[in-house]
């Protein structure tokens, strides 16, 4: 990565859109003193617009100084991905935590996440993602993400360095945390220093520079309508609009549009961030980095800035709309699992269900395609290759075998294994079978291979080797037997 003037470097995301900064002469800067707000929450997320329907959403009514659902959201914590980016690689210089101190329900209908300052000068403040990774749009129709969220009521010199943001990123970040911008970031909401402004941004294709203009990104900002993002709620929106020619990326504050990216704009790069299974959803309230300092034309947070103002969320939710009634791809059963997949409860997925190959929630080397069967099917598997798939719940009786929906058009000599591993991609094989050619990349059988004894809930892994270094198979889905 490249260095933006005096921008330190910054992947993945909400980095210093410099272009953008020069914007900011439009806008004069709030006064330093804020009146305070009463801060009223929707009692329930709303209906949905005709022609819309619910896919997911998360209203925030729980007891006041609880956790977020953990069914819903992962809370994380440190400074960074477990081998990813210093600093959640933004610069940021906040820790963040799972204290309710930083991370709770209000009581009163909001989610509240609230950056604090110690004695010594420390801030932690907290970022929370959403279990699910597959918020995509049903084929020819649409995606919105939405939220209701009032940004931490402070401005002026009280406010330097903080970075409230809504986004999304691909799922394909999940477990990997070297694949961006390609698998794609979609900035729904984010504000720097207190000022009256939201910004809508796209990342993509690759850094420094390409389609997006990275380490930028291809973004827009203005006012919020009315009155002004730190002292009261506003709705922001992201569409994703598959039905029309070329497909449309669109940002909406308060019902009004103010930035469109078209398919066009981004040009190849558009298949890989659009071809994965989907992306997973953020909320987080940073201090300091690229972007706050950017914009502050030198170092934030500083001594004048406030400890402990919160920005608050009414509700999340994702709609969609037409193109078929679900965002998942059609499933492929295999005859001796039962009746299709349902949505999992709980923020586990039954290790007895048909887990489809491309809801990975991490990967290395794997690629994704339109699959002869219906809906998508994962690619391109080679040695050293795996997929993820989290919270997989195996019960307490533990499987007899696992079976998977293989093909392969591998050449002559060349094959490998489909291996199952839990918690680790390097931990013990729990049990495998071989693949070589079946006839071609979409000529698909059913493989069963035996496991070993595994209980409860774990993420799991599936691996492919080869003594060979070429691509050897294709997967459908796989589930376990008992």
């Amino acid at each position: 990565m490249n260095t933006i003037g005096f921008v330190p470097p910054v992947h993945p995301g909400r980095t210093a859109k410099r272009r953008l900064t020069l914007l900011l002469a439009a806008f004069t800067l709030i006064g330093t003193v804020s009146a305070m707000v009463t801060v009223n929450a929707r009692a329930a997320i709303p209906s949905p617009a005709p022609g819309w329907s619910l896919v997911w959403g998360d209203d925030f009514t729980g007891a006041a100084n609880t956790l977020p659902s953990s069914a819903n959201w992962i809370i994380d914590t440190g400074t960074s991905y477990p081998g990813g980016p210093a600093n959640w690689g933004t610069g940021e210089i906040q820790t963040y935590t799972s204290s309710t101190a930083n991370v709770s329900h209000d009581g009163g209908g909001n989610l509240r996440i609230t950056p604090i300052r110690n004695g010594s000068g420390q801030w932690t403040s907290s970022r929370i993602e959403t279990v699910r990774t597959n918020f995509k749009p049903p084929a020819g129709g649409v995606l919105a993400i939405e939220g209701r969220i009032q940004m931490p009521n402070v401005t002026g010199a009280e406010a330097a360095g903080y970075w409230p943001a809504f986004w999304a990123l691909g799922a394909p970040y999940r477990g990997n945390y070297q694949n961006w911008p390609g698998i794609g970031e979609f900035d729904v909401m984010e504000n720097v220093n207190g000022i009256n402004s939201v910004w809508g941004v796209l990342h993509c294709g690759v850094a420094p520079g390409g389609p997006c203009n990275e380490f930028n990104g291809n973004g827009a900002n203005r006012a919020c309508p009315g009155s002004t993002c730190q002292s009261a709620f506003h709705t922001y929106r992201f569409e994703w609009d598959t039905s029309v020619s070329p497909q449309q990326l669109r940002w909406y504050v308060d019902g009004q549009h103010y930035h469109t990216v078209t398919q066009a704009q981004v040009g190849s790069y558009w298949s890989q961030m659009t071809s994965h299974a989907g992306y997973f959803l953020l909320l987080n309230v940073a201090m300091g980095g690229s972007f706050p300092n950017g914009v502050a034309g030198g170092t934030t947070p500083t001594a004048t800035t406030v400890s402990g103002r919160s920005m608050l969320v009414d509700y999340v939710a994702v709609w969609s709309r037409g193109g078929g009634t679900t965002t998942m791809p059609p499933t492929t059963m295999p005859p001796t699992t039962g009746p299709p997949t349902t949505p999992p409860s709980g923020g586990t997925v039954s290790a007895y269900s048909t887990i489809q190959g491309e809801a990975y929630n991490g990967q290395l080397g794997v690629g994704t395609e339109a699959c002869s069967e219906g809906g998508q099917n994962i690619g391109w598997l080679a040695n050293g290759d795996w997929a993820r798939y989290d919270r997989v719940d195996f019960g307490s009786t533990p499987p007899r075998d696992f079976v998977a929906r293989v093909a392969s058009g591998a050449g002559g000599g060349v094959s490998g294994l489909v291996e199952v591993r839990v918690d680790s991609p390097t931990g013990s094989v729990l049990g495998s079978f071989a693949v070589g050619n079946t006839g071609g990349w979409q000529s698909w059988q059913s493989v069963p291979g035996n496991v070993s004894a595994v209980t409860g809930v774990h993420t799991v892994y599936l691996t492919f080797s080869s003594g060979q270094p070429s691509d050897f198979a294709n997967l459908n889905w796989f589930t376990f037997r008992r």
